[in-house]
This record gives C-alpha cells, sequence and structure tokens, in this order.
C-alpha cells in the first residue's frame, strides 16, 4: 500500500508548473496549494502510521507540528519540511517514542522533499529557544498538525510569551546575528550571484522583521513590503524550478531560466538577446525588492532599539540628593555632528527644528558625518532629506567639498552610499548614475553589480601615493593613517569657480606650480589630485550601458559633462576624465604586451600625457578597480579574478616601464 506523502516532491512539483506561455503566476496560491498538500499528507500519513502501530497511541500529550516556511504557508517547490514531534514525558516510553519517530520519518525521507525533524518535549522546546536565537525566531511560526494539537498550541504560546519577555535582552544578540549575516553574505541589491535568502534583503530579513513585530518591540511594515517579500519568493520558486533542487542561491547557470519564468523575457528577440536583456531586468527587479526588504528591516530594528532607550527611567533614586534636572524627566540628548546634524541615539539625526526643505547640501552633511563617525543615518532622516532641494548642477564649492570628503571615506563609504541610495539621493546628483543602478556586469569577474562596484573601487582609493604598496587583497595601506593627516592635507573648501585650493607646505609656501613637484609633496596627493582620483573611481564605469562596445569611452564622454555640471575645476575635469578614459589600459598592457619593448613603454606614457603622477593615480585606480572584482574569500560560486601578487606584479613592472619615458 502505497504511503500518503509517496511522490510528495513529484506533486508539489506539479502544483509548481508555470502556465502554458512558461511563466510563473500566482505564486501566493501556489504557495497555499503546496502547503494544504503537505499539511494533509502528513496528517494522513500520521493516521496510518499511527493505527499500524503495536501500542495504541493516546489522544493526549503526543502531537506533530510544522515550523519553518510549512508553518507560514510560504514552502517552495523544492523546500525541505520543518517538522516537530512533541510529547509530554511519560506518555511514551522510549522504545514506543522511536516506533512512533519511525514510522513518520521514513516515508517522509522517501517523499522526494528533504526532511529536518526534532523529537522534543514541551521543556525541551522552551530550553533550546531560550539559548538558540534561530531556533526561537523559527518557533514563532508553528500550525498544529496532528496528534495533541492543544499541547502544540500551548507549547507555542509559553515560547512566544517568553520570547517578548526576554526580547530586550535578546535584541543585541538578533543585531549581531543580523550583522554577522551581512558580513559574510553581503547586500543582495548589490550581488551578481546573491543568496536571496541570507543576503541582507532576503528572506531571512523578512522572518526576522516578522520575529520583530511579534515581541512587540516595533511594529513591521505593511502595503510595499508585503509585496517585496512576496514577490522573492517567487523569485525564490524559480530558483527551486531551475535548479531543481532547495537551493537559494541565484547562480549565473540559473539566471535564464529563472528569468524567463518570471516573465521577463522578450519573446521577439533573438535567444542570446533575450536572455541577456531579461537577465539584467531580474537582477535590477531583485536589487529593489532587495532594498526595500533592506531599509523595512533598518527602520524595524532602529524603532526596536529606540523602544528599549525609551523605556530606560531617566530617572534614579539617587538623583534626589544630586538632582541634575530639578527632579525632572530628562531632555533627549543631541551631539552637534554638523550644521544641522545630530547623534542623536546612535544614530545620525536632524537637529530639532531643521527643515530639509530649505538646504540642498544637507544629505551631504548628514553623509559625511554618519561615515566620519561609523553611525546609521536614522530611517526618519533618510526619508526627510529625500525632501532637500537637491540639484544636479551649479554645486557651491562648500557641496563640492562635502562630495570629495564622503567619496574619501574610505571604507565607511559603501554603507552610507546604500542608505542615500535607498531614497534615490545619488540619482538626484548624478542623473547618469540611474543609467547603471542596479545593474549587473555582463562580465563573469564582477561580483557586484555596476554601481556597488564602482563606490566598492573608489572605497579602496587612498590620499597617499604609493605606486602599489597594496596587501594581496587589494586593500589600501595609507603611509599616514587618515585620521593623522595634517589639516593642510586635507582637501579645502573649494572657491565658488571650481577650483580646489592649494596645499601649503609647513613654511606657509604655496606648492601649485606647473612641475611634477606641484601635484606630489612625497607622500599625498594635492587636493586637485585626489578629487579627480575619487571622481574617476566613482564614475569610471558609468559607460557600461546596453549595446555599448567600449564602456571606457562611453564614459570619457559621459565624465566631462558630470564634473564640468557640478562645478569642479577644469584640470579636475581633465585628469578624471583621462583616468576613466585609460583605467583599461594599464591592465591591459601589463597582461598582452612586452615591458622590454621601448615602443610599448613610450606608446603607454604617451596616452597619459608623459605625466608620471598621472601614471601613479592609475596605478592606484587599477590596483582599486582590480580588487573589487571577483570572489571574496569565502565564496566559492565564482573564480577569484581580483587583484593578487602576481597581478600587482605585472602591472608595476609594466608602470615602472612607462615611467622612464616620462619627464
Amino acid at each position: 500500500m502505497a504511503s500518503a506523502v509517496e511522490g510528495l516532491g513529484e506533486r508539489f512539483m506539479e502544483l509548481s508548473r508555470p502556465d502554458d506561455d512558461g511563466v510563473y503566476r500566482d505564486g501566493a496560491r501556489k504557495r497555499a496549494a503546496r502547503t494544504a498538500l503537505a499539511i494533509g499528507a502528513i496528517r494522513q500519513l500520521w493516521d496510518e502510521e499511527t493505527a499500524a502501530l503495536p501500542f495504541a497511541l493516546p489522544r493526549h500529550g503526543v502531537g506533530l507540528a510544522a515550523v519553518g516556511s510549512l508553518a507560514r504557508g510560504q514552502i517552495g517547490p523544492s523546500s525541505d519540511l520543518d517538522l516537530v514531534l512533541i510529547y509530554e514525558p511519560h506518555t511514551l516510553n522510549d522504545t514506543q517514542l522511536n516506533a512512533l519517530a519511525n514510522a513518520l520519518w521514513y516515508p517522509l525521507w522517501d517523499s522526494g522533499l528533504d526532511l529536518d525533524h526534532s523529537v522534543r518535549t514541551r521543556q525541551q522546546c522552551e530550553g533550546v529557544t531560550d539559548h538558540d536565537l534561530p531556533a526561537a525566531v523559527g518557533w514563532l511560526d508553528v500550525r498544529p498538525i496532528a496528534g495533541d494539537k492543544a499541547l502544540i498550541t500551548s507549547t507555542a504560546s509559553s515560547i512566544l510569551e517568553r520570547w517578548r519577555k526576554a526580547a530586550r535582552k535578546r535584541l543585541p544578540e538578533l543585531l549581531k546575528s543580523a550583522q554577522s549575516r551581512l558580513e559574510r553574505f553581503g547586500r543582495m541589491a548589490y550581488l551578481n550571484q546573491p543568496d536571496i535568502k541570507e543576503a541582507r534583503g532576503g528572506l531571512r530579513d523578512a522572518v526576522i522583521i516578522s520575529a520583530l513585530a511579534a515581541s512587540w518591540l516595533a511594529d513591521r511594515p505593511h502595503g510595499h513590503y508585503d509585496d517585496a517579500v512576496e514577490r522573492l519568493l517567487d523569485i525564490r520558486d524559480c530558483i527551486h524550478l531551475a535548479a531543481a533542487k532547495d537551493t537559494n542561491l541565484l547562480l549565473t547557470q540559473y539566471q535564464p531560466a529563472v528569468a524567463q519564468t518570471l516573465g521577463l523575457a522578450d519573446p521577439t528577440l533573438p535567444q542570446d538577446e533575450r536572455d541577456a536583456r531579461s537577465v539584467d531586468d531580474m537582477q535590477m527587479l531583485l536589487a529593489r525588492i532587495g532594498r526595500r526588504i533592506a531599509f523595512s528591516w533598518e527602520f524595524t530594528s532602529s524603532r526596536a532599539k529606540h523602544s528599549i532607550t525609551h523605556d530606560r527611567p531617566r530617572f534614579a533614586f539617587f538623583q534626589l540628593l544630586n538632582p541634575r534636572s530639578g527632579g525632572k524627566r530628562e531632555a533627549p540628548a543631541f551631539h552637534a555632528l554638523a550644521p544641522g546634524v545630530v547623534e542623536h541615539e546612535h544614530e545620525v539625526a536632524l537637529a530639532p527644528g531643521m527643515k530639509p526643505a530649505k538646504h540642498a547640501d544637507l544629505p551631504l552633511q548628514v553623509a559625511v558625518a554618519a561615515a566620519q563617525t561609523g553611525l546609521p543615518i536614522n530611517p526618519v532622516t533618510l526619508q526627510n532629506l529625500a525632501h532637500c532641494p537637491m540639484r544636479d548642477h551649479d554645486w557651491s564649492g562648500g557641496e563640492r567639498e562635502l562630495l570629495i570628503a564622503l567619496l574619501g571615506s574610505g571604507r565607511a563609504l559603501p554603507q552610507v552610499w546604500e542608505e542615500l541610495d535607498f531614497v534615490d539621493i545619488p540619482g538626484r546628483w548624478i542623473p547618469e548614475w540611474l543609467g547603471v543602478r542596479n545593474r549587473p556586469s555582463t562580465s563573469a569577474a564582477h561580483r557586484y553589480t555596476i554601481d556597488q562596484h564602482m563606490i566598492e573601487t573608489v572605497s579602496r582609493l587612498g590620499h597617499s601615493w604609493r605606486n602599489g604598496g597594496s596587501d594581496e587583497s587589494g586593500d589600501v595601506q595609507h603611509t599616514v593613517p587618515a585620521d593623522d593627516v595634517p589639516a593642510d592635507d586635507v582637501p579645502a573648501v573649494q572657491a565658488d569657480d571650481g577650483r580646489i585650493p592649494a596645499r601649503r607646505d609647513a613654511g606657509g609656501n604655496d606648492t601649485h606650480d606647473n612641475g611634477a613637484a606641484s601635484h606630489y609633496d612625497g607622500t599625498h596627493y594635492d587636493a586637485t589630485r585626489y578629487a579627480a582620483l575619487l571622481l574617476a573611481g566613482l564614475l569610471h564605469d558609468i559607460g557600461k550601458r546596453p549595446g555599448v562596445a567600449d564602456h571606457a569611452a562611453e564614459g570619457a564622454r559621459h565624465v566631462p559633462v558630470i564634473v564640468r555640471r557640478l562645478g569642479f575645476d577644469e584640470e579636475i575635469v581633465r585628469i578624471a576624465t583621462l583616468l576613466v578614459r585609460e583605467h583599461l589600459t594599464l591592465s591591459e598592457y601589463a597582461t598582452g604586451k612586452d615591458p622590454e619593448d621601448p615602443a610599448v613603454a613610450e606608446e603607454l606614457a604617451a596616452r597619459l600625457d608623459h605625466d608620471p603622477i598621472t601614471l601613479a593615480m592609475l596605478f592606484d585606480l587599477t590596483r582599486a578597480d582590480g580588487s573589487s572584482l571577483g570572489a571574496t574569500a569565502n565564496e566559492s560560486i565564482t573564480k577569484k579574478y581580483g587583484w593578487s601578487r602576481w597581478r600587482e606584479s605585472l602591472v608595476r613592472t609594466m608602470a615602472d616601464a612607462a615611467r622612464t619615458h616620462m619627464a
């Protein structure tokens, strides 16, 4: 006699079939149908197997429950089944308990689906969830299947009550866990091959947001957020269909099929073009979803942290002896960071009474403050910054200085830029940014989307010139730590004509002249060169648009328009444009030409106007660009194409050859 769960995996796939045109529609309905099928089949299995046991199973004291995606009604075509057999002590002896468990688990193992199972008493369930954060979060979604449903319900209610009581103490653990996942899996919006469950903005974040809401520390978003989660579940379902297994990795080999199943393929195009465009559109869709969920996580966790802070009493009995505020409740503490910008409860926020609609430079002030302090920007502040009268032209000298300070903030830049980008601020500064925003790279060497790759590149550019000086990972090693850079070495406020004032030496002498020494003091680039280098890093792939064969030449066409429009000096425009035009040149020469050929060295030197400082800048840009490629050390889904000692030695050798032909 066939088991009730026999062929359950195939039946899941049958329920998950796309429509006749190959498009997966009504994902929520299909998930509900799979859930109903699984619950019904497992319940029937319970009835069949318990009736066949050699002993009478008590009606009370033992039951079977679903947790995880099955309990939430979000089970995918190939998702595993998360089941817990709960029992009261002394209801069954060990032999009877093992017989019941085996009678359930073996048919499920043969059903074609993976099984995550456990057998626990109520007290064991409570103990595990008290000490195991993932288990606690998983147990917040429980669905009784068979047996003593009252036991299951009371166990779930007890765990929920314990979660709420301990939520304030466990919030730091929850936040630390989320940060660890971010560091390991990155941001879904920026990855070409993301793990759509574990990456920031993925399905795991949606579960954690619900857990915070269940704790009563903060409410969760609705509306657009719910739509984003459902669409991401559709993508997860399509990955299962393409891979024919339970996986959350959107690998390159699955992407054309997933995009087509999502209905993103244009059937009127040739196959190769159809695949390329549909994958491009899918990645941009995934980025929008990831950003929505990530921002919802930031917003919900921020509110949870604030609720804990506000719950703490601001008054203590010792204050009766030395009252600091006349026995009254203390006012919120604000610490000024910049004009109109404060630190409040470990976040960067707008000062009380600040009116964003009157200040065009406020987003830059907030961004620089966040980068310098390492603090996140308050989510409400981010939304308010969208009301600032930002423009893409005729910036003031102060705005240009703030932009250079932000771009020069190093490894703090990606997080801050991501926060700004969620409310579309960079696209209002640089409309051309929208042409590459969320767009995946067609090169297999790229780990990130085009926009994030450029941000990662500029975050690796330093203020000092060492003609190399990186470790194997490609991280910049500053000759002088950023905090120890003398004030005269920090880019000064530009004049309104776009010039960056010349730096002065220790004796107060102007270092601006027409020779190479005017741009290099032996340690740092001068302010003009440094600004040009950062702008080139920010814009070096701005020409990567559909149908463009030479993105470096296309970028060099856009860069002078952008930089000049913002009001930068013509020298900065010239250098930034040259660097973008030649940003592939040094690497191409190093890997494809003979550095001992004088004609090759002279040709490279000529392309850089025979300027050794420009050569040094191109070396730094090449290194930063290369170190932003490929996989991270703990990622095995792509080949590691990035910067290495071997690649650096090739590039350095070619650069040394070109330098001998420069004045």
